[in-house]
């Protein structure tokens, strides 16, 4: 995971690099600085070292995997990997009531504490959904 952390820590430096080298850029063209491409430039930079930075975290409590061996067989990362859900209806349902909430900046602030509800309700079922039924432990 260390190779990974340190991809991602790196790609944030580069966008960091580019976002900078944009503004000025943008700035000696129109003598105002192009806000939007810079904003979102700026938010790849935040995303790529969150990311990196979680990897890196993660590396160090768990200690070295297999893909942090150069002399490492494919073999080496065989076994379980992690738990993964099998089927589950609560990602619509969350991305439904998020669609709702959305909605409701532009319909009124009623739809938006609605919308609110439901995303707290679909976020407790799809954290909570193998405490029962078929799939509990």
């Amino acid at each position: 995971m260390r190779v990974q952390g340190w991809l991602f820590l790196l790609c944030g430096l580069f966008f960091a690099g580019v976002d900078i080298a944009y503004w000025f850029w943008t700035k000696a063209a129109t003598g105002v600085g192009e806000p939007v491409g810079t904003t979102a430039m700026a938010i790849s930079v935040g995303f790529a070292f969150m990311i990196g930075y979680y990897l890196m975290f993660t590396a160090r409590r768990i200690g070295n995997q297999p893909e942090d061996d150069k002399q490492a067989e494919i073999s080496d990362g065989a076994g379980e990997i992690g738990f993964f859900s099998p089927s589950s209806w609560w990602p619509l349902f969350l991305c439904l009531a998020a669609a709702f909430t959305f909605a409701g900046f532009v319909i009124g602030f009623w739809m938006f504490l609605i919308g609110l509800f439901a995303i707290i309700m679909a976020m407790i079922g799809f954290v909570f959904q193998y405490y029962r039924g078929n799939f509990s432990h």
